[in-house]
């Protein structure tokens, strides 16, 4: 019968809610905390939001079988100005949204008239993930869903927020900050069109020039290389503006004279002058040099002043525009020669020459450049010596060089810092391009600390992080982080307690809520009251400052009440595994360890971090213009949960981009609806005398249980998966084969044993429908509420498995022979080693190669050695096959053979042969070891014979 997916995950589901089974509380079992990332509610979930929070919830789930007390919990992010920015969009009518919001996630035309409201876009699409997240599956305690803009919440981020000033974590003053120009607000990643975190560089500086009365300002990442100017370039077909800086005059694009604005500077425009009217003139240099302005259509009038200096020397893009320059005859460029300033091992005199040619590179369009110029900067910065054209700055390094004259430069006045966007053009929500702006009397969480840098990486290198490599990419946040704004004066969220015009930003209050989740259900359950919430009482249950007594005095609260509260707390944290999307690592995720390192003992410090990789749909990334959104809920609706889960799940490994496609939801479904249906066909009983392949079966089972446990407790879910479902596969074909051959029936309780440790492997994957098969194999009890499958290495039989090898691997030769020479045979005869030398000769080399050595030269070396093979030296080619012959093995098969008693090949293959070899070729099997006296051998196979690999005539 086909499965009805929906049917049975509403049966599923209504038996979980009503059984309460994920709702936890302290106990005496070992626990297990597991959080993902809260969703924020402006849209509802598609496909590629599923895939954090289905991982998560396997992982959940695998250790509730484990054995352990999991919280899994659950809240929704209201805080910022997202709706805020969607709403507007919304009231002004704008086409792109609204066509999102009917068309893509068919949200009711009644609902969308009150979208106006912020609070109403966010409260209809929290319940519409909520739903979706009951709808996968989702094994969550639900008593302690918040939201981060309810009074209770709002009074722990009253308690955060103070406790983190009152620590030296929390400054005023003046720093660099992403910006929207028309929310007048910053902005970080949930309010950005495409959830970008806006990075400032504010190692860009700003270096000044004089042109007769005016300032002619030019941005630099590299002020050391002033020395080697030769030329400025401008654009001709660019009007530039005259403006008035803090009492200054200066020529700047249009686009700078905006940023400058941000910048807390008096900035008035007073007129303009054409590009084309600067070329051949000449500015003033710091040391009196006169440099010509050149044209140059290259430059971008948004990128710094839209002024540029040029280095040909040692900036590749500079030397090929001067090169192109020239060949057009420029009266001026033709007179201008490179000016070296930096000495670099492997460099000649002019390095940008040198690369440019080496790469080949044509013209200063070539794409070739971004890597010359990124090779060359490098090296120069590492290795690079300022030479005697840089005066005092002579034989220093450059990485030490670039300070030095960025403060001889600052202290004459001619630099200051020009931040940027590193990774600009950013959108906000509301439309509008975000520029970077100096705040001042502004709040910062003071993220540059170095002494708060050490605690966050010694957090990194003492937790687990999955995958592993990805954490040095938390050491290079924690590197670049600066002072960071954790206030603004719009959007929803709790007031900044000191300073109720502000109101604490979206990031800075998502960072140690995982705390909340353990208290969070007395307040839910009105056993608590905002109110009660104070100050001691936060600091009693989450501090351990204070007493009970205080506390319960303090909030009003009974004694045993707050004690419980407190119990509650000391039992779930810290947090075992934080799961999130790795477009999170440069901000929540890394300060989701920084606030819990400032604030919390280290006992309470994280433990672990999995990050996963996003989701594409057939190859191209998920957008609204690509139309390739699919509606988590939808996707539910139409192919039910567990395939949507498992689809996922195979489609990629943890931090590699998955390739969701609907074709391969199909093939899962196929495959759930067949294991099924072999649950139906099985029937548990008592497993009687083990035939071989039985034994075989069940030492397979044992490896499986064993390999599949160690994929998911790394959160290798995909291979784990793929060996439960596919791989497995195979094993059971050839078991299955072999049971045909022999005409057995009486393995049904065999294949309940193995069916039923599949199902219960299955069960954190797929919930649903493991519930559905465990059912079909008889049992009563639910199946995500058993045991995890217990790997025993004692039920493991090498000897079986490597004689059913042995046996797979004949059967393989005979079909492949048979293949190649299309004969029909009448006889086929085998010959098996009893050769004793042999056998000690390949025993020898399994050993070697076990430990890693496969190399012909070595093997023979170490054979020779040991007086037991000394005689290996008159038999290379056999050592040769051999090593051959187990080169092709796996790693498992080769342990196997080692650590199994050695068994008479000739007499396993004489009973176990002829059965399967007669209904697989159709006639009978004969089989001799080399030494037997009545041997049939008219072709002389039998000294070709090897361990486990037999010489086979075939008439």
């Amino acid at each position: 019968m086909e499965i009805n997916w929906n049917e049975i995950e509403s049966k599923w589901r209504n038996k979980w809610i009503e059984n309460k089974d994920f709702e936890t509380e302290p106990n005496d079992k070992p626990k297990k905390f597991i959080t993902v990332a809260y969703p924020y509610p402006n849209s509802p979930q598609h496909i590629g939001h599923g895939r954090t929070y289905t991982l998560a919830d396997v992982h959940a789930r695998f250790y509730r079988m484990k054995g352990y007390n999991v919280l899994f919990p659950m809240g929704f992010h209201y805080t910022g100005t997202p709706v805020l920015g969607m709403a507007k969009r919304i009231e002004s009518g704008e086409k792109e949204i609204l066509d999102g919001l009917r068309n893509i996630y068919h949200v009711p035309e009644e609902d969308i008239k009150t979208f106006v409201e912020p609070i109403k876009i966010a409260d209809y699409f929290h319940e519409e993930i909520k739903s979706g997240m009951i709808e996968m599956g989702y094994s969550i305690d639900w008593r302690r869903e918040f939201t981060t803009i309810v009074p209770g919440y709002q009074k722990f981020i009253e308690w955060q927020i103070t406790t983190l000033k009152e620590n030296g974590k929390i400054i005023q003053g003046s720093h660099p900050v992403g910006w929207c120009p028309k929310d007048n607000n910053p902005v970080s990643q949930h309010d950005t069109m495409g959830d970008v975190e806006p990075k400032i560089d504010d190692k860009n500086y700003l270096v000044k020039f004089q042109f007769g009365d005016l300032v002619f300002p030019i941005t630099t990442l590299r002020p050391e290389t002033i020395f080697g100017i030769t030329n400025f370039w401008v654009n001709p077909n660019v009007t530039y503006k005259k403006v008035t800086v803090d009492g200054e005059k200066w020529i700047v694009s249009e686009e700078c004279a905006h940023k400058l604005k941000f910048f807390e500077k008096e900035v008035s425009v007073d007129g303009d002058i054409p590009g084309s009217q600067l070329i051949d003139r000449f500015v003033t240099s710091h040391n009196g040099n006169e440099i010509p302005i050149l044209p140059a259509d290259f430059v971008e009038s948004g990128m710094g002043t839209g002024l540029v200096m040029s280095v040909p020397a040692h900036a590749p893009k500079d030397y090929q525009a001067l090169t192109d320059l020239k060949a057009k005859k420029h009266k001026l460029a033709s007179k201008i020669d490179p000016i070296p300033i930096i000495t670099t091992e492997g460099y000649g005199v002019i390095p940008a020459k040198e690369i440019c040619e080496k790469m080949g590179v044509a013209n200063q369009i070539d794409q070739k450049l971004d890597e010359a110029t990124n090779e060359l900067y490098n090296k120069e910065f590492t290795t690079g010596k300022l030479n005697e054209r840089c005066g005092e700055f002579q034989g220093i390094k450059v990485e030490f060089g670039r300070d030095k004259v960025r403060e001889w430069l600052e202290s004459n006045e001619h630099l200051e810092k020009f931040p940027v966007l590193e990774n600009g053009p950013v959108r906000c929500r509301c439309g509008a391009e975000c520029v970077v702006k100096i705040l001042s009397n502004q709040w910062f969480l003071n993220y540059g600390d170095e002494d708060w840098k050490a605690l966050a990486r010694k957090c990194f290198d003492e937790m687990n992080i999955l995958p592993n490599k990805i954490k040095t990419e938390f050491h290079d946040v924690v590197s670049w982080l600066h002072e960071r704004a954790c206030a603004r004066q719009q959007g929803l969220g709790t007031k900044l307690p000191w300073d109720k015009d502000w109101i604490v930003e979206s990031l800075s209050d998502s960072v140690i809520y995982m705390a909340y989740y353990t208290i969070s259900r007395f307040v839910n359950e009105g056993k608590v009251n905002p109110e009660n919430l104070t100050r001691e009482l936060f600091d009693f249950i989450l501090l351990d400052i204070g007493d009970l007594d205080s506390a319960a005095k303090s909030s009003q609260l009974s004694e045993n009440l707050v004690s419980a509260m407190k119990k509650e707390f000391t039992y779930f944290y810290p947090v075992d595994s934080r799961h999130s999307g790795r477009d999170l690592v440069q901000n929540h995720l890394t300060f989701f360890v920084l606030n819990h390192v400032a604030i919390f003992e280290k006992k309470y410090w994280p433990q672990e971090i999995v990050v996963n990789g996003s989701v594409m749909m057939d190859g191209a990334k998920m957008s609204k213009s690509m139309g390739n959104i699919i509606p988590l809920r939808t996707a539910i609706r139409e192919h039910g949960a567990d395939p949507i889960r498992l689809a996922i799940i195979s489609s990629a490994e943890l931090l590699q981009d998955a390739d969701f496609n609907m074709e391969s939801v199909s093939g899962i479904q196929g495959k759930l609806q067949s294991l099924l249906d072999d649950c139906s066909k099985v029937k548990q009983g008592e497993i009687g005398n083990l035939e071989p392949e039985d034994r075989w079966i069940l030492s397979k089972t044992q490896n499986l249980i064993g390999q599949v446990t160690d994929a998911v407790e790394k959160m290798r879910l995909r291979e784990a998966l793929h060996d439960i479902l596919f791989s497995f596969e195979s094993d059971l074909s050839w078991y299955n084969k072999r049971v045909q051959a022999k005409g057995r029936e009486n393995n049904s309780a065999i294949l309940y044993k193995i069916n039923s440790d599949r199902v219960a492997m299955l069960s954190p994957f797929a919930p649903h429908v493991a519930e559905e098969m465990w059912v079909a194999l008889g049992n009563n009890e639910l199946v995500s509420k058993s045991a995890w499958p217990e790997f025993s290495k004692g039920l493991v039989d090498a000897t079986a498995i490597q004689s059913e090898e042995l046996l797979k691997s004949t059967i393989d030769d005979i079909a492949n022979i048979l293949k190649v020479t299309k004969i029909t045979p009448k006889k086929i005869v085998i010959y098996v080693n009893s050769d004793e030398m042999k056998s000690k000769v390949y025993r020898k080399v399994l050993g070697i190669m076990v430990g890693g050595q496969n190399n012909m030269g070595v093997v023979m070396k170490e054979l020779i050695a040991d007086p037991e093979t000394t005689a290996a030296k008159k038999m290379p080619d056999f050592i040769q096959k051999v090593i051959k012959d187990l080169h092709s093995e796996s790693e498992e098969i080769k342990q196997m053979k080692l650590e199994s008693d050695s068994f008479d090949e000739k007499e396993f293959l004489k009973s176990e042969l002829s059965s399967i070899g007669k209904k697989e070729f159709g006639v009978e099997i004969l089989v001799y070891s080399e030494s037997d006296s009545d041997i049939y051998d008219p072709k002389g196979k039998a000294r070709h014979a090897r361990p486990f690999k037999p010489a086979i005539l075939i008439e």
